[in-house]
């Protein structure tokens, strides 16, 4: 708690996501890297002006997505990109390099001064779109230490969305969560079961009651349930609620966001 409580300077902060444009090597790229930039720093702007807390990358337009390698393309325009976010917006920020590649996002969080990141797989297995991805913590943790990053938050998915449990199905979400507490994580991210879909508020109270280590929900939220979600949780991820008709892949709103902002000042006060 004390490194979260370090990173982020207000109570329950809300984060933002950015969803980088498809980035190069990927099917979807454009051949234009200044349009990718100047669309997330753009993002940037639009969030600062609606007072958003923090703010969290992702390139999840990369369609379809690797598995733990993403090449050097990806995470270097990543490192630029999240650099140029951070020195623009002087707020938390932090970084989810799909699929599963969080030693890539760690390296890029070290370099472009990020503050945490967001790991995949981090204990226990189960099968992605990606296929099988294996339990990461000692290794990732290793790699940490080794690179003088012990300042970056890793904050670790959780029965993670778009993804089959079956192979731990025996092992429920309470379980899970002190496993990963067990082993070091800094955050735990609760979601839906897909990109858009709420949490299971029941699950959210199970666990921040079982474990000491903060509880952040990962999608689904809105301005209707944030009354529900935000008292049960230390932190929110919000991306899909943002954007025109709430599709991740669509503009940002800032009405919307500053709407939403302007709610969650009033429940904090």
């Amino acid at each position: 708690m004390q490194k979260f409580q370090s990173i982020f300077k207000v109570d329950k902060p809300i984060i933002g996501m950015i969803h980088l444009k498809a980035l190069p090597g990927t099917p979807k790229f454009n051949n234009n890297i200044n349009e990718i930039i100047d669309a997330a720093l753009h993002e940037v702007e639009i969030y600062k002006s609606a007072n958003i807390d923090a703010l969290a990358i992702e390139n999840m337009h990369d369609v379809p997505y690797l598995k733990n390698d993403v090449g050097h393309e990806i995470s270097s325009i990543m490192s630029i990109i999240a650099h140029e976010v951070k020195k623009l917006s002087g707020l938390p920020c932090g970084i989810q390099v799909l699929s599963s590649a969080n030693k890539a996002a760690l390296a890029i969080a070290k370099n472009a001064g990020l503050d945490f990141i967001r790991a995949e797989g981090f204990v226990f297995g189960h099968v992605a779109d990606e296929g099988y991805i294996d339990a990461n913590a000692g290794e990732l943790l290793r790699y940490r230490k080794t690179i003088n990053a012990d300042h970056i938050a890793v904050f670790t998915d959780i029965k993670k969305k778009h993804s089959s449990h079956a192979i731990t199905a025996d092992v429920d979400i309470v379980e899970t969560a002190k496993a990963a507490e067990f082993f070091l994580s800094d955050g735990l991210i609760v979601t839906g079961i897909s990109t858009g879909e709420s949490a299971n508020i029941d699950e959210i109270k199970s666990i921040k009651k079982t474990c000491k280590i903060p509880v952040i929900v990962g999608s689904g939220i809105t301005l209707d349930n944030l009354t529900q979600y935000l008292p049960s949780s230390d932190a929110l991820i919000v991306g899909s609620y943002f954007k025109k008709d709430g599709y991740w892949a669509n503009e940002l709103e800032q009405d919307k966001i500053a709407r939403f902002m302007d709610k969650v000042n009033a429940l904090r006060s």
